[in-house]
């Protein structure tokens, strides 16, 4: 076969080598029935019928450019300004990775400095760390510091934090012996009493979603002063756009503040690469996984920058290491620094307040209609949960509006039975009020 390097002399060597005559006495423990196949691979095509064979493949994908969007549960559309896409694909940015030899790579240094900084302004936090894989393990690796910091093995976590973030976070403690308690959100927040009760001396840790998966509001405030009263630390899991609006991490006291920045000028992309941020007070500064970009001067007095620290086992004691975590999503943090320069305070503060009133503005309509009530009574930011009165089952009405060019929004009892008939649907700037107001036209003619 043309991909098998090896030659036939080469294997005749080799078998003699140990003696063989033939490779069947590695293959006697596998039944000759599942061995008596052959692969049939057609012919290679030419480079012209390749990309007509991809570019047909391709038109099988559903995608916000030619259908109105309603789907949300973790990976938002939003508006990106062409600069961003203009800047992030110079080439001396475009191929930039982690930088290996870091004081040669001063562009790229700057670049994860300036996120660093921004993510800092936008949390109220006082480090953060060059960024993460996504949310979700930026969420996990938060339950991680706090296990070492604390040694403690306890962590409580809300059932309404995305369903995709507590998966990951049950794979990463899977063999740390922790106990992994959920705390219920029948209401759409989090049971506050069940919550005070299920801390104990042995709890490391609080994780909390806001806005959760549900898209509603937290009473973070409260919840933080009940963690710190019993000596455990607070983890917020936020959404950065929702910080033009909403009081940022830092001002109700939470230790560490974490989240997916994929909605920072970052596009859907079919599910990824995305980007997550890692943010903490100072007193958790060398328990930060990842690694930390720096500002300081070169023996001229000249602004430059370095890798400030780099706390995983490839660069210092493997007792003394953080997090087995390599790299950080150096592109993606470079287009949302880029994002959030260009939108500012006002504009990210705009920018969040559209996303309310479109919201609100859908959510009022849909309420208005015969067919649908709402899931959860309570404030939401841009995504909120609805509930067919029994009408349509919501995989109908999704079907329906897929093929009135809408997609619709998540079937919630894919996660949640106890929310069967229940959708969650999200509402972004990108919105138009007549896309709105389509999407309320077609389910009122169900």
């Amino acid at each position: 076969m043309d991909y098998i390097p090896n030659t036939e002399g080469d294997r005749k060597k080799m078998l003699q080598e140990m003696g063989l005559h033939s490779i069947e006495p590695f293959l006697a423990d596998i039944p000759k029935t599942l061995r008596n196949f052959s692969l049939k691979l057609s012919h290679g095509l030419s480079e012209p019928q390749v990309f007509k064979f991809l570019k047909h493949l391709s038109k099988e994908n559903t995608n916000t450019e030619q259908y109105s969007s309603f789907l949300g549960a973790g990976a938002y559309e939003h508006y990106i300004p062409s600069l961003v896409d203009h800047l992030a694909s110079r080439s001396e940015f475009y191929t930039c990775y982690t930088p290996y030899q870091p004081e040669v790579s001063q562009g790229t240094l700057q670049a994860i400095y300036e996120f660093q900084t921004l993510m800092c302004e936008l949390t109220e936090m006082d480090v953060a760390n060059a960024s993460m894989y996504d949310g979700s393990t930026a969420f996990a690796e938060a339950a991680l510091l706090s296990i070492r910091f604390k040694e403690k093995n306890k962590i409580i976590c809300s059932r309404a934090t995305h369903p995709e973030y507590r998966q990951v976070l049950n794979t990463y403690l899977k063999g740390m012996h922790t106990e992994i308690v959920e705390i219920d959100a029948s209401e759409g927040i989090t049971d506050i009493n069940q919550l005070e009760k299920a801390i104990d001396g042995n709890t490391a840790s609080v994780l909390i979603q806001n806005p959760n998966f549900f898209g509603c509001v937290e009473d973070m405030e409260t919840i933080s002063q009940i963690v710190h009263r019993h000596n455990c630390l607070f983890v917020a899991c936020v959404n950065p756009i929702s910080l033009g609006m909403l009081k940022p991490p830092g001002e109700y006291n939470a230790d560490i503040a974490v989240g997916e920045a994929q909605i920072l000028g970052n596009d859907l992309n079919y599910g990824g690469p995305y980007l997550g941020f890692f943010t903490v007070k100072k007193d958790f500064l060398r328990k930060i996984p990842g690694r930390i970009a720096g500002e300081t001067v070169d023996h001229h007095g000249n602004r430059c920058f370095v890798l400030t620290l780099q706390a995983r086992e490839q660069h210092i004691r493997r007792e003394k290491a953080t997090s087995n975590i390599c790299t950080n999503q150096a592109l993606l943090a470079l287009r949302a620094c880029i994002y959030l320069c260009t939108l500012g305070k006002k504009g990210l503060a705009e920018l969040s307040m559209l996303n309310i009133q479109k919201s609100h503005y859908a959510y009022e309509k849909l309420c208005a209609l015969d067919i649908f009530e709402p899931t959860f009574e309570q404030p939401f930011f841009h995504e909120f949960a609805m509930k067919s009165k029994g009408i349509l089952p919501i995989r109908k009405i999704n079907e329906h509006l897929l093929r009135k060019g809408i997609i619709g929004g998540l079937e919630l009892d894919e996660f949640y039975p106890e929310l069967a008939n229940s959708m969650l649907l999200c509402v972004t700037e990108t919105k138009s009020k007549e896309s709105i107001d389509q999407l309320i036209a077609e389910l009122a003619n169900l």
